[in-house]
Formats: C-alpha cells, structure tokens, sequence
C-alpha cells in the first residue's frame, strides 16, 4: 500500500497491523494501524511515528515522497510507544532532526529510551512556522497520558490529535468515507473510547471545547481512518460519551453462571424490561470478552450484574470484570445485583459494593436465589425487570 495524501503536501505515512488482535488487554478483531504523517514544507516535518515493527513499513512510504534523511522535525503528540516507538531509528537517518513534544513528553520520552535527543519542547498554544504552514500545538493532558497533545495545520485545516478520535481498524481505505459505514466506524469508536479514554471525561470535554474552536475538515488519529465526512457525528458521539450521557431505555446485563440458575435469573430480568419497552443487550462472561462488553456501556444507562457465589465470593469471571469496569468509572449508571447461591451468598452483595464505589444508582437491594428458582422466584425477578426500567427514562412515573 502507497503513501496517501489527505491535503496538498501532507501524507499518511503510517503502517497496518492486519493480524493485531489484542491491544492493551481488548480484543481488536478488525486489526488496527499506527498512523503517521509526512509534511512536506520548508521544513519537513513528520508527525507521529509507528510502533516499532512496522518502522520499515513507514520508512518506505517517507521514502516515495521524499529522502527521509532531510526531515527537520519530528512532532511526537503523544509518548507511548505504540506512537514513538520508531524516533530512534528514524533519528539514526535523520539525524539532524529535532523531536518536538510537550513538558511531558520530553520527560516521558527520556524514560523510555534513555536518549537525550535534541529537543524542543513547546506549551500548550505555542506554533511552529515550517514554511507555508504554522504548527499549533494545544496540550490535552489525560487524553489519554498526561503528556498528550494535538497538532494542528490552519492553512489546511487538518487537525492531527493522536490517540483522540481512534478507532483500531486495519484497511485498505484510509478514509471515513471509504469505509462508508458509520455503524462500523462507531462501534470501533466506541469501543477505543470506553476502554481507553472513559475515566477522562472532563479532560475530554475541556479538550473538545478548545477544538471546537478550529477550523476542521480533516481529522488524522493515530489509529483507524481518517475523518472527513462524519466529523459531526463523531463529536457528537464524543461529548456523549464525555459526559456520561446515555440513550434512555437501554440495559445491559452482563452475568456467569454456574449450573445455570443465575442464567434463568438474568433471563427472567430481561423479560421484565423488555415488556417495558426497554432495549437489552445480555452477555455471558464465559463467552463474551470484557473488552467487547465495554463496548455497550456508553450506550446503556442501567447496568445489571450477576454471579453465583463460589469459595464466599463471586466467579472470577465477574471478578476481573469488577476490576475492569471500576478502573474505566463510568457513571450516571443505574446499578442492580443478583444472583443465585448453595450457603453463603456473598457475591451479590460484593458486586452492589461496586456500585457504591462507582456512585450508580441503585434503585432497589440487591437480590439472591438459594440454589435453583421455582417459578414464582423467577416471576418475582421478572417484576424486578418491570421496576427497574421505570428508572431507566428521563421522566419517572
């Protein structure tokens, strides 16, 4: 695959990673790319670089448009290493290059690769003439590290915001547009969003209010495709997310099961929402990955848990999932536990703490089975079903 020119003098240069399928501990079936970007101007300036085994891959798409040894400056928005992995050895090429980056970055760049590099570190709103074109530079601090920036080109309106606005897609088209299918383009969205980036809400609100400033017609993240088309409706789906604002009438449950009674248990839940009129997507933990289940958190306003208990506490299953979702914090969540068990019980109760800690409402106790529910036990938690999605809608009755 070329290089590929999004405006007159600026390239993506990046590379593909077709067979990636775990990315910080989510599963990215579709792939992903680490995408970086050529500026050629008085002085030449590459954005961003590649994780480090696809530096060849990179080097070669530089290397169509110019010789990649005269590059001038090297922007790094954003210092891990899938992004930064490849300055060294493109400093070994160009050596006389200089690595832009934030307070930060210089710092963080500097523990990672034990270099001291010839640096020049700029503040949130400070430019960079390279010719034709003037450099923006504005710090998005726990976008998500504390070292994040964007770059920004005015006189081509391109905004190049790294990890903001990625989704892991690997594809032969580099645009939005090309894709065409904004269901596929949300989800990936979504779903980078709300493993990677949901615990910095207000970060990403502060952010959004200082691009939205900007003259945008291209957005190039550091992963997926490019934006040119449904720029809208991504920010749209940005402050959403940022704000914790989810579609009324939407539950997810997500449980384990041992012998099946806490199955028939979210099973007779589900019944209940569903006859009010409440959209339910249910996931078993056995077979569902926790990534894959984050996916559906920005889109869900009630979140219902539920193991059995085992060895006094709940199936590690739900266990990990706990661990996951209280590191992620999302909120203005309706919460509810339940449950079976053979004695002890105490899994509901572990998981409702939970929901405590994150602050989610909880409009009823949590409630526990003992051993396999009878019919009436299962109409009960169907009526269960029926009052929690009273809570599920803006206007109460």
């Amino acid at each position: 695959m070329e290089k590929v020119e999004l405006k007159p003098g600026i390239y993506w240069v990046g590379g593909i990673d077709w067979n990636l399928r775990t990315f910080h501990g989510y599963l990215t079936q579709r792939g992903t790319t680490y995408n970086a970007y050529l500026i050629v101007d008085d002085k030449i300036t590459l954005v961003d670089t590649v994780k480090h085994y696809l530096f060849d891959e990179m080097l070669a798409r530089i290397s169509e448009i110019v010789d990649p040894s005269k590059i001038d400056i090297i922007v790094s928005n954003h210092v891990e290493m899938d992004h930064s992995g490849s300055i060294g050895k493109m400093l070994e090429i160009a050596p006389n290059a200089k690595v832009v980056t934030s307070v930060m970055g210089e710092k963080g760049l500097k523990r990672h690769y034990k270099q001291d590099w010839d640096f020049m570190v700029v503040k949130s709103g400070d430019t960079l003439n390279i010719g034709k074109r003037t450099l923006h530079f504005v710090h998005v601090p726990m976008v998500h590290w504390p070292d994040s920036m964007v770059t920004y080109i005015p006189e081509d309106k391109v905004l190049l915001p790294n990890d903001a606005f990625g989704q892991h897609i690997a594809s032969a088209e580099r645009f939005d547009d090309e894709i065409n299918c904004w269901a596929v383009l949300k989800e990936e969205a979504a779903k980078y969003y709300a493993n990677i980036v949901l615990p910095y809400g207000d970060q990403v609100m502060g952010a959004i209010k200082v691009l939205g400033d900007l003259d945008i017609e291209i957005i190039g993240p550091s992963h997926g495709v490019m934006w040119r088309s449904m720029i809208p409706e991504l920010l749209e789906e940005y402050v959403k997310w940022a704000t914790h604002t989810t579609p009324e009438g939407r539950a997810m449950i997500v449980y384990d099961t041992m012998w099946g009674s806490t199955k028939k248990m979210a099973e007779a839940l589900r019944e209940g929402l569903v006859e009010e009129g409440v959209t339910v997507e249910m996931r078993n933990l056995e077979f569902t990955d926790i990534s894959d289940i984050m996916t559906l958190v920005p889109f869900s306003r009630g979140i219902f848990l539920a193991s059995p208990t085992i060895n006094n506490g709940m199936l590690p299953s739900m266990g990990g999932f706990l661990t996951y979702i209280k590191g992620l914090r999302p909120k203005n969540k309706v919460g509810f536990a339940f449950g079976s068990y053979g004695w002890g019980g105490q899994s509901v109760g572990e998981i409702e703490k939970v929901m405590e800690g994150l602050k989610w409402e909880l409009p009823m106790p949590s409630h526990k089975i003992n051993w396999v529910p009878d019919q009436e036990e299962l109409d009960q938690v169907k009526q269960m079903g029926k009052d929690l999605a009273k809570h599920l809608y803006d206007n109460k009755e």
